[in-house]
This record gives structure tokens, C-alpha cells and sequence, in this order.
């Protein structure tokens, strides 16, 4: 353990949340944007490998029966349905409706049995239906992926605690342009908002659902 981990724990924080009995599998903004080394918003070399385990990790849910939803972010051609965010983030006009980077890559892409939800900002929640339909269904946790750690990931994983679902981040399911954000990030999450965990344990928890 790490002397920063024993400092937060004697603090009260890294307390412990349970996984549930009826989980969702959540990819998010798991697009061409974040691979595409030409992209400003490419999301590193570890965003191949997350793909890899988003991969696995959809394939196990279609196994199980478990319901998994993918988000998509798409704009308006002025970007004024991304007010401020759009406005602090000129990258994210690789967004608007109809940019190739947008679009889903042929190996991760949501099929029929799918849900799809289209966002504008951050967070899966924000704006959108997805935490009445989690509700409607019986979902109780929540395997959170995709790009970025530090911006959509984060921002879902919050949202997800303060909607009542518990959030277990996949930390090697997930990729952010740098090491430094996406480390601090997830150390950040453990602390105070999800359990974090990687990609076979994810697995392994799904196999008993």
C-alpha cells in the first residue's frame, strides 16, 4: 500500500461498495476519436488495449443476459445543443453530426440488442434518460468504460453514485491522452465514488450474475 492510499484511508476515505444483483455494462464515447492517432482527442496507446477489453467485456454481458448501453455524442453544425462545453472544448467538433471521427469502430459497435444513448455533455446522465431507463429495468450497478478517464468517464461515474447506481470503473477498459490524468483519475474515483477494478475482474463478477 502505497504511503498516499494508507493516508486516505486513515482519512475515511476508500470505503467499500457492493456489486449488485442486476449490473449494466456502460461504454462510454467508445468512438473513432479516441484511436485515431490523427485525431487531437486520440486517447493515447493504451486506447487500443481498452477497445480489447470493451471487446471482451460486451461479449461477456451479450453471454449473461446483462443489458449494455453505449453513448454516443453528437451535435448540432454550430454546436449550440453543447453550449458551454462545446464553447471551452473546440475539439469536440469532431462531434457534429455526421464526422467520420464520430462514428463507431467496426469492432465495437452497438447492435440491436443495445441501448444507445446520444449526449452532449460529460456524463452519461446529464441531460439524457438513461438513469429512469437503468430504473425501469432493476439495474442496481453499473461497469463503467471507455474514453476519456478524466472528462466522460469521471463525469458518468459521479453521476451514476448520485443516481443510486454503484459505479465499478474498468480502470484498463478505459484511456485518456495522458498517464498522469487517467492514473490521478482513477485514484480519485476509488477514493470517494466507485470501485475500481480492471478488465478480468469485471469478468469474474459477471460470471457469477
Amino acid at each position: 500500500m502505497s504511503e498516499l492510499t494508507s493516508d486516505y484511508d486513515k482519512a475515511g476515505f476508500n470505503g467499500s461498495l457492493p456489486f449488485g444483483k442486476k449490473p449494466a455494462l456502460l461504454i462510454v464515447d467508445v468512438c473513432r476519436a479516441y484511436v485515431d492517432p490523427d485525431c487531437p482527442l486520440y486517447a493515447g496507446p493504451s486506447a487500443r488495449t481498452a477497445l480489447a477489453n470493451n471487446i471482451r467485456l460486451r461479449e461477456a454481458a451479450h453471454a449473461r443476459g446483462i443489458p449494455v448501453v453505449f453513448t454516443a455524442v453528437e451535435y448540432l453544425p454550430d454546436g449550440v445543443d453543447g453550449g458551454l462545453f462545446f464553447r471551452k472544448v473546440p475539439a469536440l467538433r469532431h462531434f457534429v453530426k455526421g464526422h467520420e471521427m464520430a462514428e463507431f469502430l467496426p469492432e465495437l459497435t452497438p447492435e440491436d440488442a443495445d441501448i444507445l444513448v446520444t449526449k452532449q455533455y460529460p456524463s452519461a446522465f446529464f441531460g439524457t434518460s438513461l438513469a429512469p431507463l437503468l430504473t425501469s429495468i432493476g439495474v442496481d450497478s453499473v461497469l463503467i468504460t471507455g474514453y476519456s478517464t478524466s472528462g466522460c468517464v469521471r463525469a458518468s461515474t459521479l453521476d451514476a453514485l448520485c443516481h443510486g447506481f454503484v459505479p465499478f470503473v474498468v480502470e484498463d477498459a478505459c484511456a485518456d491522452r495522458a498517464e498522469g490524468p487517467h492514473t490521478s483519475n482513477l485514484f480519485d474515483m476509488q477514493a470517494k465514488y466507485a470501485e475500481v477494478l480492471t478488465t478480468d475482474d469485471a469478468l469474474g463478477l459477471l460470471s457469477g450474475v
